[in-house]
């Protein structure tokens, strides 16, 4: 049997929004675990995390790996929060630091701590791609289970990776992309089938005045449909906006999720770098279940 330190962390609290949650492992090196076994602890977690990230120390810096239930995950943003924040808000050399580095699949990304100030920590998505993509508006809308015309015109679909490949799919109302309810078992098949990870849904109208955007994020083929708030789906949508001249930087607060009343929280900004401006997201965490995982 082995044993490590384990905590349940819901990251994008706020108000009383419920975040989402995340299973959080804080092992002693990269290999106190296989991968056979970190896939194990993510399986036996279904249903009751989202994703379980893997901490673990890296050339002076902290290294990171996420599981779903199915499968590794290239990048959880949500999870990233909940651990960054956790570890930062606990460990008085890494509260002092302005910048803290994580290494995530080999690449170097940014931790701002801003805990004193508005009691978030951002990070830094990978850089995006814009993928090619021949879907059409009526193989989305289809896959959605909604009338085409309810993907509007006015702004383009398009294919981002800022850590998971994204579909952006601009809904005309926030009353559409309340409604939706696609099938998990027809969404996961047309995501294998395009090479999609993650779908992002978005609507210019929001509940709450002080917002900016409305999304809502489906996730099917990592073992559950709808992920409640999003790091690296809505860095895609900061990189997506952009891209399309529609954001010039300063903080977005975007909601995401179903509720109509209490949405969770996520917050991007850009930096001023004139070469690649990198979106960070932000948000907190709040410690709902914290001890250790027996690894039988």
């Amino acid at each position: 049997m082995q044993r490590y330190r384990f905590k349940k962390i819901d990251a994008f609290v706020e108000g009383e929004s419920t975040g989402n949650p995340a299973g959080c492992v804080y092992m002693p090196d990269q290999n106190a675990l296989s991968v056979e076994e970190m896939q194990q602890i993510a399986r036996e977690l279904a249903g009751f995390v989202s994703e379980v990230v893997y901490v673990y120390p890296d050339e002076g810096h902290m290294g990171l790996r996420y599981f779903s239930a199915e499968r590794e995950v290239a990048f959880c943003g949500h999870a990233t929060i909940a651990v960054m924040y956790d570890l930062i808000k606990n460990d008085e050399a890494l509260a002092r630091d302005p910048i803290v580095r994580i290494h995530v699949q080999g690449r170097e990304l940014l931790v701002r701590n801003e805990i004193a100030s508005t009691d978030s920590v951002f990070i830094s998505a990978p850089p995006p791609q814009f993928l090619d993509t021949d879907l059409t508006r009526d193989d989305i809308a289809a896959a959605l289970k909604i009338p085409p015309g309810e993907i509007t015109e006015k702004n383009r679909f398009k294919l981002v990776n800022a850590g998971l490949a994204t579909l952006i799919v601009p809904l005309t109302s926030l009353d559409v992309l309340l409604s939706l309810r696609p099938d998990q078992k027809h969404l996961r098949e047309f995501c294998l089938a395009h090479d999609i990870e993650i779908i992002l849904v978005f609507s210019e109208e929001v509940s709450i005045p002080e917002n900016n955007y409305r999304t809502r994020v489906f996730a099917p083929i990592y073992g559950y449909l709808e992920d409640p708030a999003t790091g690296s789906g809505n860095a895609a949508l900061g990189y997506y906006l952009m891209n399309a001249e529609l954001w010039d930087g300063q903080m977005l607060r975007i909601e995401q999720g179903r509720s109509m009343e209490r949405p969770n929280i996520i917050r991007l900004v850009s930096d001023a770098s004139k070469v690649q401006r990198s979106v960070f997201f932000g948000g907190n965490a709040r410690v709902r279940i914290e001890g250790e995982y027996l690894l039988y």
